[in-house]
C-alpha cells in the first residue's frame, strides 16, 4: 500500500494555517509590491498556494522519491548516456560554502580560488583532448556542439569562405543535424557501411568547397572505434574542412586516444558523462568545448588566463563569437568535474575506460547468447542488440523487453536508436558496475525473454504507473495542478 503523503498532491494535502518557516521580520523598510513594480506585474491575489507543515513536505517528497529509480538504487545500462555512479565525495566538495555562494560579479581579486579551478579544469581538458584551447562556458552537450560549430563559422567567414554544409554519418547523435541547423549550416548525411563505420568513399563524394565540418562520433553509437579515423581527417582536411568530434563516448577512451591526435579540429565534453556529474532530470548540465590553436581567438568570452601569478577572466577577445551562457556557465558542474579528474589524476583516468570497456565486452559475451548483436564480438564502451528477430517471431519489441526490465529493478537500456539497427536496444554498463551486478542484469534478461509475450506486452506490472499512451502524454502533457482534474 502506497503512502498516502506520496499518493496525495500537496495541495490535497494542504491544511489552512500550516507552515514550514516563520520568517524573521524584515530588516529593511517594508514597501507594498504595488509601490515596486508596475501596475500590470502586479496580481490581483496571491496565488492559492498549499499551507503544510514541514513533516507533511520531507514525507511527501521522500515517498514520492522512492517511486522513481535513481543511479543511486538502480543499474542504469542507458546507451550513449554513461549513466555511471556519481561519487558523493564531489557532491560535498561541490556544496563549500566557497564554491555554492560565490556571486557571479565578484571582482576577480575575490575570487582566485575558483578562477584557478577553472583555469585548471582548462588544461585538463586541453591535455585530455589533445586540443590546445578550450571554452568552459556551454551549458550542454549539444551547447557545446553548436557552440563548435559557430566558432567554425566565424573561423571560415574571417577566411572569407563560403562553407555552407556539415556532413553527419546516419549513426551521429540526433542533436548533431539539430545543431547544425542552428549554426545556420545545411546538415548533409551519410549512409553508414553495414558493418556500421563511415563509408569513406561516400563522404569523399560528398566532400567540397562548401564543406565546413564532417561531425563524427567516435567511438561511434554503435560502440565501435572508427579504423579510418586517420584517413577521415585526412579527407576532410584536404578540402579544407574542419572535423568536429561529438565526444560524448570519450568514457571509452579517456587516457588512451586524445582526439586532437587522431584529426579531430574541434569537440566537446559530457561533464556529467564522462565525469560523473549529476545527470538527467532536465539539468544542469555543461559541455565544455576544445579547439585547434587555430581556432582558439574564436571562442566565447570569456576565458579564464593566468598573468602574473593572478587569475582573471579575460574579455579582451576581438574575435570571440560572444557569450554562448549568462556568467561563466554552469559552474557547480565543472567543480564536479574537476573533482573527479583530480581524483583519478591520468592513470586513473585510462583506469576508468579500461574498465568500462572491459564491462562492455564482458556484458556483450553475455547478452550477445540471448539476442543478437549485429556489430559484435567486439566493442568499446558499448553495444547495440536487437529484438527484430523476437518481434518477427513472437511479436515481442525492444520496448516490451525495456518495460519489463523495470519490473526486476533494472532501468531500460537506450531503445530504437541507433535507427539503423531495427528493434535496437542500447547497452552500456560503465565502469562503475560490478560484475555482479551485470550477471544480474543478464539474468533477468534470460527470465524475461522466456516469458510470454502478453506477459511483455503489459509490462511494467509493478510501477506506480504502468504503460500510458506515450502519443497523448506527448500531444498533451499535464504540466500543472488543476482542482478541476484533481475534482474529476
Amino acid at each position: 500500500m502506497r503512502n498516502r503523503q506520496a499518493v496525495q498532491l500537496l495541495f490535497e494535502l494542504s491544511k489552512p494555517g500550516a507552515e514550514a518557516v516563520r520568517w524573521p521580520a524584515a530588516d529593511v523598510p517594508e514597501s507594498a509590491p504595488s509601490a515596486l513594480l508596475p501596475a500590470g506585474a502586479c496580481a490581483a491575489a496571491p496565488p492559492p498556494l498549499p499551507e503544510l507543515s514541514e513533516p507533511d513536505v520531507v514525507r511527501h517528497y521522500v515517498n514520492l522519491s522512492t517511486w522513481n529509480m535513481s543511479v543511486d538504487t538502480h543499474y542504469y545500462p542507458l546507451g550513449s548516456c554513461t549513466m555511471k555512479y556519481n561519487p558523493k565525495r564531489n557532491e560535498r566538495l561541490a556544496a563549500l560554502p566557497g564554491f555554492a555562494e560565490m556571486h557571479p560579479y565578484q571582482p576577480d581579486d575575490t575570487a582566485q580560488g575558483m578562477l584557478r579551478l577553472l583555469y585548471e579544469s582548462q588544461q585538463f581538458l586541453a591535455e585530455i583532448a589533445g586540443l590546445p584551447a578550450v571554452s568552459l562556458q556551454p551549458a550542454a552537450g549539444a551547447h557545446g556542439e553548436l557552440t563548435s560549430l559557430l566558432v567554425a563559422a566565424a573561423y571560415f567567414r574571417d577566411l572569407g569562405q563560403q562553407r555552407t554544409t556539415v556532413i553527419i554519418p546516419d549513426a551521429a547523435h540526433g542533436t548533431n543535424p539539430a545543431s547544425a541547423a542552428l549554426a545556420g549550416f545545411e546538415a548533409v548525411t551519410i549512409k553508414s557501411t553495414p558493418a556500421g563505420y563511415v563509408d569513406l568513399d561516400a563522404l569523399r563524394a560528398r566532400l567540397d568547397q562548401r564543406t565546413a565540418v564532417f561531425m563524427i562520433t567516435n567511438p561511434s553509437t554503435l560502440g565501435m572505434f572508427e579504423p579510418n579515423i586517420a584517413r577521415i581527417a585526412e579527407a576532410v582536411h584536404s578540402v579544407g574542412a574542419l572535423m568536429y568530434l561529438d565526444g560524448a563516448n570519450m568514457n571509452a577512451i579517456l587516457g588512451v586516444a586524445r582526439p586532437g591526435d587522431f584529426g579531430a579540429d574541434l569537440m566537446h565534453f559530457n561533464p556529467h558523462k564522462t565525469f560523473s556529474g549529476p545527470h538527467g532530470g532536465g539539468g544542469p548540465g555543461a559541455g565544455p568545448i576544445a579547439v585547434a590553436e587555430r581556432l582558439a581567438p574564436y571562442l566565447p568570452v570569456p576565458v579564464v588566463v593566468c598573468r602574473d601569478g593572478k587569475y582573471r577572466l579575460d574579455f579582451d577577445r576581438p574575435k570571440s563569437i560572444g557569450r554562448v551562457r549568462s556568467f561563466f556557465g554552469n559552474v557547480g558542474v565543472l567543480v564536479r568535474m574537476y573533482a573527479y579528474i583530480l581524483t583519478h589524476g591520468p592513470e586513473g583516468l585510462r583506469r576508468v575506460a579500461e574498465q568500462a570497456v572491459l564491462n562492455a565486452n564482458y556484458l556483450l559475451a553475455k547478452v550477445a547468447s540471448l539476442l543478437p548483436v549485429p556489430q559484435g564480438p567486439r566493442c568499446m564502451h558499448e553495444f547495440v542488440a536487437t529484438a527484430s528477430r523476437l518481434k518477427a517471431e513472437r511479436g515481442v519489441s525492444a520496448m516490451d523487453i525495456a518495460k519489463r526490465l523495470l519490473d526486476y529493478g533494472f532501468h531500460a537500456p537506450t531503445v530504437y536508436f541507433p535507427l539503423i539497427v531495427p528493434e535496437a536496444l542500447m547497452i552500456e554498463p560503465t565502469e562503475t558496475e560490478s560484475k555482479q551486478t551485470l550477471d544480474a542484469f543478464v539474468e533477468a534478461l534470460r527470465t524475461i525473454l522466456a516469458e510470454p509475450a502478453e506477459v511483455l506486452h503489459q509490462a511494467p506490472h509493478t510501477t506506480p504507473v504502468c504503460r500510458p499512451d506515450d502519443v497523448l502524454a506527448a500531444r498533451k502533457p499535464v504540466l500543472r495542478w488543476q482542482p478541476e482534474a484533481a475534482q474529476s
